[in-house]
């Protein structure tokens, strides 16, 4: 394939950036050790011929380089595009300062010595950021080793970077070294790069910036995205939807140990900065991976095909091995990737050219490929609960051409089509190769493949769930509250918003607690009400099972010794299955909803889905399956069955509640019950905001 890079239309300064045609490394030396040195060389000999190159050394200038920026651009003869810095970190500012008089429109800056190294570094850090905001040139790192486009502009002082292929894929990395590593990987694969870049310590240009513009480069077909923290979540989410949108993007979040500071709820604790990090990449429209290898396997099959947007594709497994086929099988439904029984006339084609032991209804197991192999394929895709089709057979050359049989029979014109081959690497590369020309891609594995085919389901699920239900989140319109609200206020509130809660009365003394007991249904739950008290359970708060007054006043008793001001009485709900539904104000990506298993086990077990609070009606309904407790509520053992529309009203609703009032930091429900006549809220929290006005205060001032 022959690859012309055309810059994107807009964003002209990123194109002085990442497509210069004239480039000028300050601190260039001609000592080949020194780094300005390995940098002007690599651009020079990573040029294809259209950059410019010029080297600044305010002492070398017998040495052919210039000794100042203001040189340089007067022998350019016009501003120059990208000035990469190679020089210690406290000379970099004043040099950034002179680029940016100079004209030049954007600057890398490949030394470390900034944020990560105290507190002299972050003044440092800070001086660029201050001069990148009152010049508008555009900066890259700090602390990055650069980027490229192989085949035609190295910025980067990785020698071996010019063994990367060059292709299609854009690598986005918050590491240097993470981007080389993961374009090595890739071109490794077989999938070619077209633009890597190292973001380093992104004091101006971060991944949202390159996310853009790549959404605008024709020549990139899908970005691998590498990220370790997150500044601007809610940018970064609107990127992740804009870009993905037109083109995929396969994901690697870095952080799986990292637990965030500790929350008074439930919620903030199990809502991990990793978790919501993934969670809400996915949401977005990202296929969310767990490792580099799996990444390079998404990437191999969506940069060069896609699958229609659509809420469960099928799939066709045709294996000519039924030892690998089983394993991708067992892959395909542990990741919830659907292969459907193929219809009666489809099995019945497919008896016609197959041997008579051989399964048949998907997977589909050819035996040994023959010379019906072709028509096996053509037979399988057509049935019509078939979207795409996996194929995986051992590389056996005087049997199959695989790539061969493919193009014969013209299914991959119909549905994409994956390729898994086995053997040595020389029949594989010739296979890749020949199914290269017809753009279907060959992963070396079954579990490359099932993770391949994976991708490609995921990421047409993910496109339906943000298309099917295009409805806002909504705006709930219940009252504001006077903070901090005890259990009654924030059911009281529940209430309003249409979110079932128990029968209950809020009694101040012992007498109002004995009249509730004669009017409320048996048995009751009596409860410490105070909006201090977060954690009821862990004090001696609540006790269950009320049903004599003998019972009552031992429970009050027992509230009055941890001084309780004023007790709760409600009716209990019938047994079900307890699962929690929260939404909070998370610092990094703004309102987001956290749902799972409840009760007081929710933060040991830690099964939750989390989404954001621009989470649609179909979206909200499908986020319980990620959890994995999930056959729970589908009438485990006959249990009761979870209405997902139901379900999802409460999870918009709450989620918009929050959005609306930006005085709360929380609203959580757990537990919330699951019984056979629906759901309902045992226990309400609602936490207030920081530093901020609580509804009562807004109405005084």
């Amino acid at each position: 394939m022959t690859l012309t890079h055309t810059p994107a239309p807009t964003n002209t300064q990123l194109n002085r950036l990442f497509a210069p045609t004239s480039i000028v490394v300050v601190g260039a030396s001609a000592s080949p050790a020194k780094l300005g040195s390995v940098m002007l060389d690599a651009i020079n000999r990573g040029s294809d011929g259209t950059v410019t190159a010029y080297g600044i050394n305010p002492k070398g200038a017998g040495d052919g380089f210039h000794l100042s920026l203001a040189a340089a651009t007067e022998s350019h003869g016009a501003p120059i595009d990208l000035a990469v810095l190679c020089i210690p970190a406290a000379a970099t500012p004043a040099a950034l300062r002179e680029a940016a008089d100079c004209g030049v429109g954007a600057a890398l800056i490949c030394s470390g010595g900034f944020a990560e190294a105290g507190p002299d570094g972050i003044a440092l850090q800070n001086q660029l950021a201050d001069i990148t905001a009152e010049t508008g040139i555009r900066l890259l790192g700090p602390n990055t080793s650069g980027f490229f486009r192989p085949g035609n502009t190295t910025v980067s002082f990785v020698p071996t970077v010019e063994h990367i292929n060059r292709g299609t894929v854009a690598v986005v990395a918050a590491s240097g070294g993470m981007n080389h590593a993961l374009s090595f990987l890739l071109s490794e694969q077989g999938v070619g790069v077209g633009l890597g870049v190292g973001l380093g310590n992104s004091v101006d240009v971060t991944s949202v910036d390159v996310l853009e513009y790549l959404s605008e480069d024709p020549t990139v077909t899908a970005i691998a995205l590498h990220v370790e923290s997150v500044d601007d979540g809610q940018a970064l989410l609107a990127a992740v939807r804009k870009v993905t949108a037109e083109k995929p993007i396969v994901a690697i979040v870095v952080g799986r140990s990292d637990v965030s500071a500790f929350s008074e709820s439930h919620t903030g604790a199990l809502a991990t900065s990793w978790k919501t990090t993934r969670a809400l990449l996915a949401e977005a429209g990202a296929v969310v991976v767990d490792s580099e290898r799996q990444l390079v396997d998404a990437l191999a099959v969506l940069s060069r095909t896609r699958l229609p947007a659509a809420p469960t594709p099928g799939i066709g497994l045709v294996t000519a091995q039924a030892g690998p086929g089983l394993m991708i099988l067992d892959e395909l439904l542990a990741q919830d990737v659907q292969v459907p029984t193929l219809t009666g006339s489809t099995q019945a084609g497919l008896s016609e050219l197959l041997p008579p032991l051989t399964f048949q209804a998907n997977p589909v197991d050819t035996g040994r490929p023959g010379a019906t192999f072709g028509n096996v394929l053509a037979t399988t895709a057509a049935d019509p609960g078939i979207d795409a089709l996996a194929v995986y057979a051992l590389a056996e050359p005087d049997a199959i051409d695989l790539a061969a049989a493919v193009r014969e029979s013209g299914v991959h014109t119909d549905v994409p089509v994956v390729l898994g081959i086995g053997g040595p690497g020389e029949a594989v590369g010739k296979t890749s190769a020949s199914a290269a020309e017809i753009g279907v891609p060959v992963l070396p594995s079954p579990t490359a493949l099932a993770t391949g085919i994976s991708a490609l389901v995921h990421d047409a699920r993910s496109r339906y769930l943000r298309a099917a239900d295009p409805r806002p989140t909504a705006t709930a319109t219940a009252p504001a509250l006077s903070l901090p609200a005890d259990e009654a206020t924030a059911k009281d509130l529940l209430d309003a918003l249409g979110i079932a809660t128990p029968q209950r009365r809020v009694c101040t003394d012992r007498a109002a607690a004995h009249q509730a007991l004669t009017e409320l249904t048996l048995p009751v739950a009596v409860k410490i009400l105070d909006a201090t008290v977060v954690h009821k359970t862990e004090i001696g708060g609540v006790h269950l099972g009320i049903r004599t007054a003998e019972d009552l006043d031992a429970a009050l008793d027992a509230l009055d010794a941890i001084n309780a001001p004023a007790y709760l009485v409600e009716s209990m709900a019938a047994s079900g299955v307890d699962l929690f539904l929260g939404a909070r104000r998370d610092p990094v990506f703004g309102p987001i909803v956290v749902a799972g298993l409840g009760g007081t086990a929710a933060e040991a077990i830690g099964d939750v889905a989390i989404r954001s609070h621009h989470l649609t009606h179909a979206a909200a309904a499908a986020m319980l399956d990620d959890l994995q407790c999930a056959p729970l509520l589908d009438g485990w053992r006959g249990g009761p069955v979870l209405n997902r529309d139901e379900f999802a009203h409460l999870a918009v609703t709450v989620a918009g509640y929050l959005a609306a009032h930006p005085e709360i930091s929380d609203i959580e429900i757990n537990p919330l019950r699951l019984t056979p006549t629906g759901l309902t809220a045992l226990d309400a929290v609602i936490l207030p905001a920081p530093n901020r006005p609580t509804a009562l205060e807004g109405e005084l001032q």
